[in-house]
C-alpha cells in the first residue's frame, strides 16, 4: 500500500510541506536521471521469543513500578513475555500490535526498537533482510512513549524547535530548522496552538490529544524511516484518538515505517490500520489486514456476530477463551495453520538489501553527515542548546525562583535574629559556634529541593538519551553549570544578612572566606542531592535517602561528637563527611588568629585574656586541616558527587530491559 509514494521519497526527500533533492549541490542532473531508485524499507522480525527470571527480574520490574505481564509459564522459573512472534512492518502502513493489558504489547514493541538486551532476545529483527546495529538504529527511528513527557512552560513551536537543535546539525541554518519545524507543525495539525505553551497540571495549555502530536513531533523533528509508539491513542478521547491515528497515518504515507500498540481501538482507528497483529499471553493469535480478519474468525468456527465491531468482538473473544481450561491454545495453534495457508508473510530474499546511504548522507538541508559520531552535534552545542531550553522554561516561572530567594531570606533573617550580637563570653563562644553548625545544616537541608528538579526531568533525558539526541556528559555540565549563577546569589544573601549579624569580625578578607565558605556548601549540597536523584526514580525513596544520610552526616562531622571518640570502625565516616568541612573552615576563619582574645579577664589594670581564639580551634578538634584546605576540599566533593552523578546516569538510564 502506497508503495508508489513511498518509493520515491528518499529519491526525492519530503519533509512535510518542504520538499528537497537529497543530491542538491552535489549530482549533475543527468546522474540524477540514472540514479537507482531504492527498494521501500521493511522491518522484518521473525521468532521473536523473550523470558524472564521470575525470582529476580520480576521482582525488580516491580520494584520499578513497571506494569505486571501476564505470561506464558516454561518453567517453574521462567517467564515468556514473547513466544515465537513473526512478522513484516512495511514503509508507508502503520502496523499495529493489539491486545489486552498484559498480552505483550510493549514487550513487543521494546523488541522490534532494540530495548531488550540481545543476550536475553531471540530471535531476529532486521531491516530489509540485514540486521541493524544499535547505532544505525538509533540514528533512523525514533520511540514515542505512552506518556507525554515534555516541559510544560515551553510553547509547542519552542518544543519542536528544541527537537530541532538537538537533532538537525549545528551547521544547519536557523531557517532552516525553522522551516523544517513548520513543516512539522503542519504535517500533525497544530498550526492553531504552535503559539500556546504546553502546560501541566497547574497551567492550562495545549489538549490532550494535541500533547501527543507534539511528542511525535519531538521525535519525528529529524525524519526518521522507523516510528515506534506505545499505546498513542490511550487516555484519549474517541475523536483526540481518530485525530492521532489520522495523522500516524498521514505520516507513514510520507514514508516512514510506524509500528504502534493500540489497547482498545475504536472502528474508525483501526479503518486506518494496514496491518495488524494480535497477541495473547505473549503469543500471536492473529496477524494480518483488518480486511481479513472476519474471515480468520470464520474460519475459527466463530463469526463476527451482527453490528459487532471486529477488533472488539476479537479482544472480548480471546477475553473469554483465556478465562477457559485451555485457554487460548487453539486459537493459536490455529491461526499456525491458517497462516500457513494464507500466506501472509513476505519473503526477505526479495529485498534487494538495506541501502542507508540516501537516508544517513544527507548533507545539504537535512544536514546528516558521514562524521563517525552517533552524535549530531559537538559537546559545547549541546551544553548551550541546554541551557537555553532550561532559561526559556524557568523565565515563565519566576516564581520558583522567587521562593527559593524568599526561602534564604527568611531563613538567613532568623538565624540573625536568634543569634544577634552574642556577648565575648563562654555562652557567646557556644552560641556562635551553634550558628555556624545550624547554617550549615540548613544550607544542606534546604538544598534537597534540588531533588524534585532532576526527577521531574528524569524520564525527559531518559527519551533523549536513549536515541542520542546529546550526551549524558553534556547534561551533566550544563546542570552544573546553570546552576552556579543561582547559589552565588543565594550565597551572597545569606552572608549578607548573617555577617555582622553575629558580630563576626575580620573585616573584608574575613567577609569574603565566609561568603565562599557558603558558597561552597552551597555547591556541596546541591552536587550531594543531584546524585541520589541519578541513584532514584522516585521522589518519596529520594528524601527519604537524601534524609538518612544526611543524618548520618550530620551525626559524624564533629559537632555531636569530636573525632577522638568517634569508635575506629566509624572513623572514615567523619572524613567523608561533608558538613565537618564547612564547619571546620567557618571556625578557623573566625578564631584561627595568633593574638584573638575571645574571653578578657582580671582587673583593668591586670587585664589578661582567658580564652584565646586557638584555645576554641584545639577545643573543637579542627587542627588538622587549614580553612583554605577545608574550603578546597568542600568544593572537591561537589566535584566528586557531580562526576558519580554522571556515572549513575550513564549506567542506571539506559533505558533496556535485560
Amino acid at each position: 500500500m502506497g508503495g508508489n509514494e513511498n518509493t520515491g521519497r528518499h529519491a526525492k526527500i519530503e519533509l512535510g510541506g518542504t520538499s528537497m533533492s537529497s543530491g542538491d549541490d552535489l549530482e549533475e542532473p543527468s546522474k540524477m536521471m540514472t540514479m537507482k531508485t531504492p527498494t521501500p524499507f521493511a522491518l522484518q522480525f521473525n521468532s521473536l521469543t523473550y523470558s524472564i527470571n521470575m525470582r529476580k527480574q520480576m521482582k525488580l520490574h516491580s520494584m520499578l513500578f513497571r506494569k505486571d505481564t501476564r505470561v506464558v509459564n516454561t518453567s517453574s522459573n521462567k517467564r515468556v513475555l514473547l513466544n515465537n512472534v513473526s512478522g513484516e512492518a512495511k514503509q508507508g502502513e502503520i502496523f499495529a500490535i493489539l491486545g489486552p493489558s498484559g498480552s505483550g504489547k510493549t514487550t513487543m514493541i521494546d523488541a522490534l526498537a532494540n530495548r531488550i538486551s540481545k543476550k536475553s532476545l531471540e530471535g531476529s529483527v532486521t531491516m530489509n533482510g540485514e540486521t541493524l546495529n544499535s547505532q544505525s538504529l538509533k540514528m533512523i527511528s525514533a520511540y514515542v512513549m505512552q506518556d507525554d513527557l515534555l516541559f510544560p512552560m515551553l510553547t509547542v513551536e519552542e518544543t519542536l524547535m528544541f527537537s530541532a537543535e538537538f537533532r538537525l546539525p549545528h551547521s544547519l541554518s536557523k531557517s532552516k530548522k525553522l522551516a523544517r519545524v513548520q513543516s512539522v507543525i503542519e504535517e500533525l495539525g497544530l498550526l492553531n496552538a504552535a503559539k500556546t505553551i504546553v502546560g501541566d497540571e497547574g497551567h492550562r495549555g495545549i489538549s490532550g490529544g494535541e500533547r501527543r502530536r507534539v511528542s511525535m513531533g519531538v521525535d519525528i523533528i529529524h525524519d526518521p524511516i522507523l516510528l515506534f509508539l506505545d499505546e498513542p491513542t490511550s487516555g484519549l478521547d474517541s475523536s483526540s484518538a481518530f485525530m492521532v491515528a489520522k495523522f500516524l497515518q498521514r505520516i507513514a504515507r510520507a514514508g516512514r515505517i510506524v509500528i504502534m500498540s493500540v489497547h482498545q481501538p475504536g472502528s474508525r482507528v483501526v479503518a486506518l490500520l494496514d496491518q495488524l497483529i494480535f497477541l495473547s499471553q505473549g503469543e500471536t493469535i492473529y496477524y494480518g489486514t483488518p480486511t481479513d480478519l472476519p474471515f480468520f474468525l470464520s474460519d475459527f468456527g466463530i463469526p463476527i456476530t451482527e453490528n459487532c465491531e471486529t477488533t472488539e468482538f476479537m479482544l472480548d473473544l480471546y477475553s473469554e477463551l483465556e478465562s477457559l481450561p485451555g485457554g487460548t491454545k487453539d486459537i493459536v495453534e490455529f491461526y499456525k495453520s491458517w497462516q500457513k495457508i494464507q500466506n501472509h508473510h513476505s519473503s526477505s530474499e526479495d529485498s534487494n538489501g538495506l541501502d542507508l546511504s540516501l537516508y544517513c548522507g544527507r548533507v545539504n538541508d537535512i544536514g546528516w553527515t558521514s562524521t563517525g559520531s552517533i552524535f549530531v552535534n559537538s559537546f559545547w552545542v549541546e551544553i548551550i542548546v541546554l541551557m537555553k531550553r532550561s532559561l526559556t522554561n524557568s523565565r515563565r516561572t519566576p516564581e520558583i525562583f522567587l521562593m527559593q530567594i524568599a526561602g534564604v531570606v527568611v531563613s538567613g533573617s532568623l538565624l540573625a535574629s536568634t543569634f544577634w550580637h552574642p556577648g565575648k563570653t563562654e555562652r557567646g563562644i557556644q552560641e556562635r559556634l551553634g550558628f555556624y553548625f545550624f547554617m550549615v545544616t540548613a544550607i544542606f537541608f534546604g538544598c534537597t529541593d534540588a531533588l524534585a528538579v532532576f526527577l521531574q526531568e528524569r524520564y525527559i533525558f531518559m527519551r533523549e538519551t536513549a536515541y542520542n539526541a546529546y550526551r549524558r556528559s553534556s547534561y551533566v555540565l550544563y546542570h552544573s553549570i546553570i546552576v552556579v549563577p543561582l547559589l552565588i546569589i543565594l550565597s551572597l544573601i545569606f552572608s549578607s544578612l548573617t555577617f555582622s549579624a553575629v558580630s563576626l569580625d575580620g573585616g573584608f578578607s574575613t567577609f569574603a572566606f565566609y561568603f565562599f565558605t557558603i558558597f561552597a556548601s552551597f555547591w556541596a549540597a546541591n552536587s550531594l542531592v543531584c546524585l541520589i536523584s541519578g541513584l532514584v526514580s522516585q521522589i518519596v525513596m529520594g528524601y527519604t535517602l537524601v534524609m538518612t544520610l544526611l543524618g548520618l552526616i550530620l551525626l559524624y562531622c564533629g559537632f555531636y561528637m569530636h573525632r577522638n571518640s568517634i569508635p575506629r570502625y566509624w572513623i572514615w565516616f567523619h572524613y567523608i563527611s561533608v558538613i565537618k568541612y564547612p564547619f571546620q573552615a567557618l571556625i578557623l576563619n573566625e578564631f584561627d588568629k595568633p593574638d584573638l582574645c575571645v574571653v578578657d579577664g582580671g582587673a583593668e589594670q591586670t587585664k589578661s585574656c582567658l580564652i584565646t581564639g586557638m584555645d576554641i580551634v584545639r577545643k573543637q578538634d579542627a587542627t588538622d586541616l587549614s580553612k583554605w584546605s577545608c574550603l578546597w576540599i568542600t568544593l572537591a566533593f561537589g566535584v566528586v558527587y557531580r562526576v558519580l552523578f554522571y556515572l549513575a546516569l550513564l549506567f542506571g538510564s539506559k533505558n533496556k530491559r535485560k
